[in-house]
């Protein structure tokens, strides 16, 4: 993540919405939409525009700078093709008298001044979407994407960004989950993990049997008993092979000049749902926690790091 300019003048602060100030406001906006309103908030500088990466992955990002350049001008065809953004944000009463709304401004504004970032990365069975949450006292602002030409655009107060941040990781409805033979939480050594990871993608299965053997009785289930050696093959094999995609979480400290990242979160989607990769250091070895998890514990996960944020911040 790279340093969000904040010598750009900040747009006022997320108003508040009368009545329903308690509710999270959700507003679709195309990319020549978020651009303009960025514009009017004094130039408040986008997220990803902040760090220089696309928006939405590339041909040329997947495969290599030769790649051929047809995705990305589809990509460039599409964006031509928008709606022109002053009429449109007119036609949806976003915009009167080149007066843009004031909410609208004030998301903005939030994404570009904040304290604290968490940028989000989905990956699930070759879609991908991207999420930037930005908080600043008790204010959030949001922006998503899976293609990178329309965008959700939100603002929340603070005690309501558990609940947004778990929309993150809800599956797809045409994703159907089924059974793992991973445990619903295995303790391993990283190395291991690693070696099999490596077996796999080497279509040497035939050597997890032999890594479990080596690794014998540094496989542990949730109350610390070892698991067989015939167990740990068959997760090991799993672990390695079901993926279906992958949840990335960074936090940063974006309250100084300088950006800092405090800590990243990440998961894994197998066969019968998410998994977080929970790395620790435990009597001279790396070690990594693999649990199941459900789309509500991203807060949780992210809980501790957060709050290393407000110490660091403090």
């Amino acid at each position: 993540m790279a340093t969000i300019d904040l010598s750009t003048p900040p747009a006022p602060a997320v108003p508040a919405a009368g009545p329903l100030e308690d509710l999270p406001r959700r507003l679709t906006v195309t990319l020549p939409e978020l651009r303009l309103v960025a514009e009017r908030a004094g130039g408040a500088p986008l997220p990803f525009e902040a760090t220089g990466a696309p928006v939405v992955p590339t041909l040329g990002d997947r495969l290599g700078t030769g790649a051929a350049p047809t995705e990305d001008e589809a990509y460039a065809a599409a964006l031509a093709a928008l709606h022109e953004p002053t009429s449109s944000l007119a036609r949806r009463g976003l915009l009167v008298d080149t007066v843009v709304d004031e909410s609208l401004l004030g998301a903005v504004g939030l994404l570009a001044t904040p304290s604290v970032a968490v940028d989000l990365e989905v990956s699930v069975e070759g879609a991908r979407a991207r999420a930037w949450h930005r908080q600043r006292g008790r204010a959030v602002a949001s922006l998503a994407t899976a293609d990178g030409l329309v965008f959700e655009l939100a603002w929340f107060p603070l005690h309501r960004w558990a609940d947004e941040l778990a929309r993150t990781a809800v599956l797809p409805e045409e994703v159907a989950l089924g059974v793992s033979p991973v445990p619903d939480h295995v303790d391993l050594p990283y190395a291991l993990a690693d070696a099999a990871a490596e077996a796999v993608r080497g279509h040497r299965s035939d050597l997890l049997p032999v890594l479990a053997a080596e690794h014998a009785g540094q496989v542990r289930d949730r109350a610390g008993r070892p698991l067989p050696d015939l167990d740990v093959a068959a997760l090991l094999g799993a672990l390695a092979g079901e993926s279906r995609g992958r949840l990335r979480a960074l936090v940063a400290d974006v309250s100084g000049e300088v950006t800092a990242v405090v800590g990243v979160v990440s998961w894994t989607l197998l066969a019968d749902g998410w998994r977080v990769l929970r790395p620790r250091h435990a009597a001279g070895v790396d070690r990594v926690v693999v649990e199941q998890v459900a789309p509500a514990a991203l807060a949780v996960e992210l809980a501790p790091v957060l709050a290393e944020v407000a110490r660091v911040q403090r």
